[in-house]
């Protein structure tokens, strides 16, 4: 089956096998050297000096983590939307407590930061700042980060980032960008099974961290932090995935982050190009175009779920539907992690194949 989702997505071989290796203890030397090794090359992704703290959790997770440990309850908070993820952060604020204004975009399009800095300068009182990178649920990345953090930093607050399915795939630099907080997850370009997220943390975080009364247990990230300096986790981690995730880390940095960032652009562009040659338009807005998901509007005479059923059945190839109000609308083909150019045409192919099954004329 060809897996074209925006994650999970395909474990390489190399990295399936080290999952399989013998179980240890997670309280021995073994873990703790796995952790900290891990750990630093992390960092080397991320493109930081900052806290890298690896949580058994999904991407969601981290993303709650950021919540509860940045997030002082009854603060105001922005919460910058463009898509099904970012309305999770707003949930989240809501969730626990905060006051949240709430600044949504079209889906389809990237955040404007004219509109943003308004918003900011509006409420002197927002303190922590929430945005997407890269929004699966639309296939479109926000340029806007590196500019943003200047604004927020301006307005005196934190910015937190999650950057689930661009980070380890597109240009991201957590410490050039003075980024506070970024979330990340395994399933995505990270080529490993679901079940771990990474969330690094500034200095200027943590001092947020101290001033923060919010309640907190499993996701408390200081006790993350001072259990990995032991080489441990607070509670029992997924030390499978970690396995398999030090085999990809390994492969991603013998790679090289410009090389990967690279293939990400021309598996990008090969998948959009094929897309059009077919007849069908993009759903995100020109010059935004995701490198990790493309967006495909479903022509209005065709069934969204009928061309998913006849893909995977036919041609045994599972692409993404919309999610929220884009379902049915939309078809997701994710290209992220490991994906071999055989892989991606493989998929052109059998998504061409599924219009000529609907008798699609362009």
């Amino acid at each position: 089956m060809n897996l074209r989702l925006p994650g999970p997505i395909p474990v390489p071989e190399p990295v399936a096998q080290a999952g399989a290796a013998p179980m240890i203890n997670h309280r021995g030397p073994e873990f703790a050297s796995l952790i900290q090794r891990t750990t630093e090359k992390l960092k080397q992704i991320y493109l930081t000096k900052n806290d890298v703290l690896t949580l058994t959790a999904s991407g969601t997770g981290a993303m709650e983590a950021a919540v509860v440990n940045f997030m002082p309850p009854g603060s105001h908070a922005l919460v910058i939307t463009i898509g099904v993820f970012g309305n999770r952060f707003k949930e989240l604020v809501s969730a626990y407590g905060g006051i949240a204004t709430v600044l949504e975009f079209n889906f389809g399009s990237a955040a404007d930061l004219g509109q943003i800095k308004d918003a900011l300068e509006k409420n002197s009182e927002i303190k922590t700042v929430f945005v997407t990178h890269n929004e699966t649920s639309t296939g479109v990345t926000n340029p806007i980060i590196p500019d943003l953090v200047k604004v927020v930093q301006d307005h005196d607050a934190l910015l937190i980032v999650d950057a689930i399915s661009s980070l380890s795939s597109v240009e991201f630099r957590t410490d050039d960008w003075e980024v506070d907080v970024v979330c990340s997850g395994s399933q995505k370009g990270w080529m490993t099974a679901p079940g771990l997220s990474f969330i690094s943390v500034s200095e200027k975080a943590w001092k947020r961290f101290e001033e923060n009364s919010q309640p907190r247990f499993y996701f408390d990230l200081l006790r993350h932090k001072k259990a990995l300096a032991d080489g441990q986790t607070p509670w029992t981690p997924a030390i499978s995935v970690w396995f398999s995730l030090d085999k990809a880390l390994d492969m991603m940095i013998e790679e090289g982050l410009d090389a990967i960032w690279a293939r990400h652009a021309r598996a990008g562009q090969r998948v959009r190009d094929g897309v059009r040659a077919m007849g069908l338009q993009l759903f995100s807005q020109e010059g935004v175009e995701s490198n990790t998901v493309t967006s495909i509007t479903v022509p209005t005479e065709l069934d969204g779920l009928e061309i998913l059923k006849i893909a995977r059945e036919r041609y045994s190839t599972v692409f993404a539907g919309g999610q929220a109000g884009l379902k049915g609308q939309i078809i997701r083909f994710g290209h992220l992690g490991y994906m071999p150019d055989s892989d991606l045409d493989s998929a052109l192919d059998a998504l061409r194949n599924t219009l000529v099954d609907l008798n699609f004329k362009a």
